[in-house]
């Protein structure tokens, strides 16, 4: 990713204070890349991401909005956007075609532990979905159609909605203000997986089958994995297992380590945060690409 065009102004502004305005040509020496980053204060991190996530949660209000009076809510139309979305709730981004190996239903394999997360009183969680399918994929749509039709005695109304017309716009918004990112591709099927990239740049935090860029990026300290990295079975069992992986991975770790406190700071998540701008700019900007293509290939 060309970290310059992906990356929020307000983290810009945060690099030049601690490596000038050139800081986009330190990106590939890593170790002054991750020395320059832990040098700055939790606060400002997380103030910057706030504010990035209140523009997230006010472009979601804006594009909802019921465009034709009378129009039944659904998590794409609200009549009344208010009050949708809380800057204080653990918000997860879900982004991407709709094909089927992506597998955009596994997150409502089982709707009442879905539910139950997002219902929960004191950590409660929120989805922002978007994406396209192709017009001839009757598969595709008729996902999309399944998950406009969720509708229950829960707050899912509230703390779900889906961005129609999903585009560079729609992606910049959605990049820089989640604080996460999921991706759950079937293996080995994900090529790459440019968005987690644009995501992590920015601090959010990628929960993702371990497959295409995020097995070569994951840490152990920059993200969440689901699952491991073989799966064994017919793919309606390996869907099971992944769903099971992906829910239980959200309930002991994504949603505890969200929530956790201390003195009043979200300081492991912060951390968590900066490792990932830290480990992941470099690795997977084009600056770091186009210098091994130079060094490795064109002058040997």
């Amino acid at each position: 990713m060309h970290a310059p065009t992906w990356i929020a102004p307000l983290f810009q502004g945060l690099y030049c204070r601690e490596l000038g305005d050139e800081w986009h040509s330190s990106v590939c020496n890593t170790e002054k890349w991750a020395s320059a980053i832990w040098n700055i204060p939790d606060e400002d991190i997380w103030t910057a991401h706030q504010a990035l996530k209140g523009l997230l949660i006010s472009y979601v209000r804006r594009r909802t909005a019921t465009k034709d009076a009378g129009t039944v809510e659904t998590i794409h139309e609200n009549e009344e956007t208010a009050t949708l979305f809380s800057p204080e709730v653990l918000t997860i981004g879900f982004a991407r075609r709709v094909a089927e190996y992506k597998r955009w239903d596994l997150i409502f394999s089982d709707l009442p532990r879905l539910l139950k997360m997002v219902d929960d009183e004191e950590r409660p969680v929120q989805f922002v979905f978007a994406g396209k399918a192709h017009p001839q994929d009757k598969v595709g749509k008729s996902v999309l159609q399944e998950l406009l039709r969720i509708n229950s005695d829960s707050n899912w109304q509230r703390r779900a909605v889906f961005i129609e017309d999903y585009d560079q716009e729609v992606a910049r918004y959605l990049v820089r203000g989640v604080d996460v990112w999921m991706n759950v591709p079937r293996r080995p099927m994900e090529a790459s997986g440019t968005s987690g990239m644009k995501a992590a740049m920015n601090g959010a935090l990628n929960f993702s089958i371990l497959d295409g860029w995020w097995i070569e990026g994951f840490n152990g300290k920059n993200g969440f994995a689901i699952g491991g990295l073989e799966a064994s079975g017919t793919d309606e069992e390996i869907d099971r297992q992944d769903a099971d992986a992906l829910y239980t991975t959200l309930e002991t770790e994504v949603i505890p380590a969200y929530y956790e406190f201390e003195n009043g700071i979200r300081k492991r998540w912060i951390s968590m945060m900066r490792e990932a701008i830290g480990t992941l700019t470099p690795q997977f900007s084009t600056n770091r690409m186009v210098g091994d293509y130079l060094e490795r290939i064109y002058k040997n």
